[in-house]
C-alpha cells in the first residue's frame, strides 16, 4: 500500500550520510536524487517495495519533527533490526525502546 515515505531535514547532506549508512544494512541504496534538494532510496532486490526520502519541505517553510510520526524500515530478521538499530545509534540516532519482542511474533527496535 506504501510507495514511499518522505522525511523533512534540515541538512540535507547530514541526513545523506546517516541514511546512506544506515540503509546500506539493509541492501538498500540511492535510486532517484535532484541535487541539493532530495534523495530517495530503494531496495534493489524488491523494485515495487516502498521507499524513503529526504528533503527539504517543499513549501520553504523550516522543517520540524512530526510527533508521534513512526516509519519502519523492513528488515530479513532479527539480528538485522539490531544491527540496524547499533548502526543507528552508532550513525548519532536516539534510542526510544531497545530491540525486542513488541508482542508475540514482532521484533523492533
Amino acid at each position: 500500500m506504501i510507495g514511499y515515505v518522505t522525511l523533512g531535514t534540515k541538512d540535507l547532506n547530514r541526513a545523506a550520510e546517516f541514511y546512506d549508512a544506515l540503509l546500506s544494512e539493509l541492501g538498500c541504496g540511492r535510486f532517484m536524487e535532484d541535487p541539493g534538494k532530495f534523495i530517495a532510496w530503494a531496495n534493489p532486490a524488491n523494485p515495487k517495495g516502498a521507499g524513503l526520502g529526504i528533503t527539504y519541505p517543499f513549501n520553504g517553510e523550516a522543517m520540524t519533527v512530526g510527533n508521534g510520526v513512526m516509519v519502519a524500515l523492513e528488515a530479513k530478521d532479527t539480528d538485522t533490526v539490531d544491527k540496524v538499530y547499533h548502526k543507528a545509534l552508532e550513525l548519532g540516532g536516539t534510542c526510544e525502546g531497545k530491540p525486542g519482542e513488541r508482542f508475540p511474533g514482532f521484533y523492533a527496535g
